[in-house]
């Protein structure tokens, strides 16, 4: 297996089928993730993002090319993979401990609810694991979310805009909390965001997506901050700032500029 590729999206291409005809959604795609990386991939609506996610989770097959993850081939949902969505989906009925647990007892046969301690505790949620989810905030879901994932202890953390639906101030603690916990386990994160913010602070890379159909990557910045990362810090950091602006300048006068064409 060779750590460069880690996870290997080779050649890929998604269409869908509907009454009304075809769609393509993606055309071309290459990307390589190395171990222990964090990703993150931008782009407008409809750029194909949550796509190129789905199919990484195997939760879609591609219509060409091949996904491999440690060298087998992706063709199908795997514990291999844990998926945080921007709706937590924790089951209502159930506590903070038994939906992680839930998670755990899939996947493993011994230490279930050591391994449901340990991926609470790692989120700072060992308080709380008796809690149902009526009974605790949204951010709070969203890290039992995350302990659910990381439970199975994924190859790979799978993550669609997980902090999309807080407030700001929320969503800020859990990005610091993202940032000590993938620090914590080393773990490889390829997240789907719109936050150019977030995507810098929390990248080793950001992957730009060009607009649909027939997205593909457009380009990929390299984000050569130091870890550990301070928000406050870089609230006023020069290259923070122009890696920032590199992706304001794909975003919205390169892909927007190509979109105008497109209508005319």
């Amino acid at each position: 297996m060779n750590p460069e590729k880690y996870l290997s999206v080779e050649s890929v291409g998604m269409t869908f089928e509907s009454k009304k005809g075809s769609f393509v959604a993606l055309t071309g795609v290459d990307l390589a993730v190395r171990k222990g990386e964090f990703v993150t991939l931008i782009g407008h609506s409809g750029c194909g993002k949550t796509t190129l996610l789905n199919l990484v989770a195997g939760l879609i097959r591609p219509t060409s090319g091949a996904i491999l993850l440690a060298g087998k081939h992706v063709d199908g949902p795997g514990p291999d993979r844990g998926v945080v969505f921007q709706n937590h989906s924790l089951l209502p009925w159930l506590s903070c401990f038994g939906n992680v647990h839930l998670a755990v007892e899939r996947v493993f046969k011994d230490r279930l609810a050591e391994r449901t301690h340990a991926a609470l505790d790692l989120v700072g949620l060992s308080h709380a694991e008796h809690k149902y989810p009526h009974e605790i905030s949204g951010g709070m879901k969203q890290r039992v979310g995350i302990a659910r994932a990381l439970a199975i202890e994924p190859k790979v953390l799978l993550l669609d805009e997980p902090f999309g639906a807080l407030d700001a101030l929320t969503r800020a603690t859990l990005q610091d909390e993202l940032m000590r916990i993938v620090a914590k386990t080393s773990a490889t994160v390829v997240m789907v965001t719109h936050d150019v913010d977030e995507a810098v602070l929390l990248s080793d890379r950001v992957v730009m997506m060009t607009n649909g159909p027939a997205a593909r990557i457009g380009e990929v910045l390299d984000v050569n901050l130091p870890r550990p990362r301070e928000r406050l810090a870089l609230a006023h950091d020069a290259r923070f700032m122009e890696l920032r602006a590199a992706v304001l300048e794909f975003l919205y006068e390169k892909q927007a500029h190509k979109a105008k064409l497109k209508v005319a």
